[in-house]
């Protein structure tokens, strides 16, 4: 089967030098489009999804769907969850059959963020599950007024950050934001300090508003994950949308349904591939 451990997964992923696309799913199409998208790029990826994105169905159903893909398929992926802000929230995820967890506690002063990270940390470890932590909060829709400078991660507090937590992956602020509202603007200066410094791989939010070349230049840095949410909602949404202008009297939800999915595993495909340019040896 090939849902793995998030452990194996980053090994994996580090193995081929690869970096592995963590796309965010809502539903049963676009789990499929991100599944069946990966299984034909062949390298190592993850499906995710948030807390605020359960809403619809439960941890449950997106194991279950998961894993029914999974027993077919041959490429490696894992099953994260993405911004996971409460300890709620990561038990419930790892008791349902997630295999790689995410803390934001990003939010927090330093304190508090190291003190809920390796609360964490430690419980994951039961389940030898690895925990990716943030610091530094990335800006858009996850949070609006701090100062532009308060934003990034300071390389300073990355070292005792990591070895105090025991954190897997660090999700780091070096001008990415979630979401359309505001244009990334990577600064690779800071990124490269902080992956000197990292002794963890690091990880990239916001990945949909960044253009192919700066991906391609991000994989080249102690980047292991990279998230890309917003390019699928986008895809799926506008997919029905133009399908239903089309033709205002559709009723043949399957064929819409199936065109959307389809639209999703061509961005998922597309992002694997392009992110990955540089490192894909034929």
């Amino acid at each position: 089967m090939a849902l793995v451990n998030g452990y194996t997964l980053i090994g994996e992923a580090k193995k081929q030098k690869t970096l592995a696309g963590a796309f965010n799913t809502t539903n049963l199409e676009t789990t499929l489009a991100i599944l069946d998208a990966i299984e034909e790029s062949n390298i190592p990826s993850m499906v995710q999804i948030a807390p605020t994105n359960i809403v619809l169905s439960g941890y449950k159903y997106i194991v279950d769907m998961v894993r029914n893909r999974a027993s077919t398929m041959k490429t490696p992926f894992c099953l994260h969850l993405d911004h996971g802000k409460t300890f709620e929230d990561v038990r419930q995820a790892v008791e349902a059959g997630f295999t790689s967890i995410m803390i934001d506690g990003s939010h927090l002063p330093f304190e508090e963020n190291i003190q809920l990270t390796k609360k964490v940390v430690d419980f994951c470890g039961g389940y030898n599950i690895p925990v990716e932590a943030e610091l530094g909060a990335i800006t858009g829709k996850e949070d609006d007024e701090v100062n532009e400078a308060d934003r990034k991660t300071d390389p300073n507090q990355v070292l005792e950050f990591v070895k105090r937590t025991g954190c897997a992956t660090l999700a780091v602020s070096v001008g990415n934001v979630h979401g359309f509202e505001q244009q990334p603007k990577i600064d690779f200066d800071l990124l490269g300090k902080l992956s000197d410094i990292s002794p963890v791989s690091l990880v990239i939010h916001g990945g949909s508003g960044i253009d192919d070349q700066t991906l391609q230049k991000i994989s080249q840095y102690n980047v292991v994950k990279l998230n890309i949410g917003g390019d699928l909602r986008r895809a799926y949404i506008s997919s029905i949308g133009k399908q239903y202008v089309a033709n205002n009297n559709e009723y043949n939800l399957i064929k819409v349904l199936l065109k959307a999915k389809g639209d999703v595993q061509q961005v998922v495909y597309n992002k694997i591939l392009s992110m990955n340019l540089l490192n894909i040896h034929h």
